[in-house]
């Protein structure tokens, strides 16, 4: 089982909480002593990696209750972040193949109250059409988030690439999908859209 730290992604941004812990521990015990009893760790951050090790651990049967369960944590940013964590492992090791489709409906009706978490739902399912070449359209690409357009800049689909090297919305972005060595030229602006690519 993989290491778990203490700073976690939130739909609000880095915790600042945990942030401040891990750069504590990172300083040195010379500096922080993260352990004394006086500083006691605060509760999100025990309820944090507890939830981590049992999403990691769950089976298909309970993995629906499980996320369920860990959204009706008071703190919300804290439990997002932990089923944001959950979610882009599971989509990553699921979206090439088709167990992936009833897993996305699945967790669609979990997350459904839940904005970020349904929108990168929705993201990994664009990106998986994408990478499968299978259909999606321009404005869905352009229009999501700068984390998938970051992902789709490094992937292996040209058209999604030469899009994104043209009208990426950060120079980042613009800069990964020119040096994606997928790109066959310069990005097409102008040209038709390929088979799978919709305007």
């Amino acid at each position: 089982m993989r290491k778990i730290g203490f700073e976690h992604e939130s739909p609000r941004g880095t915790c600042r909480e945990c942030a401040r812990f891990a750069t504590g521990r990172a300083a040195g015990a010379d500096r922080i002593n993260h352990h004394d009893t006086s500083q006691p760790e605060p509760a999100e951050h025990r309820r944090f990696r507890a939830y981590l090790s049992a999403l990691e651990q769950v089976t298909d049967a309970g993995e629906s209750g499980l996320v369920s369960e860990v959204l009706d944590d008071p703190d919300r940013t804290m439990a997002e972040s932990a089923v944001t964590r959950h979610l882009d492992r599971r989509a990553t090791d699921l979206h090439h193949g088709p167990a992936y489709e009833s897993w996305a409906v699945s967790m669609a009706q979990v997350v459904i109250d839940h904005p970020f978490l349904a929108r990168r739902l929705q993201e990994w399912t664009l990106f998986r059409a994408i990478t499968l070449s299978q259909s999606w359209t321009t404005d869905a690409l352009l229009g999501s988030s700068d984390w998938l357009q970051l992902k789709a800049a490094t992937a292996a689909n040209t058209d999604a690439i030469e899009l994104l090297a043209d009208h990426g919305r950060t120079k980042r972005i613009r800069r990964l999908s020119r040096t994606n060595p997928n790109v066959k030229t310069q990005a097409r602006s102008s040209k038709t859209p390929a088979p799978g690519m919709q305007g």
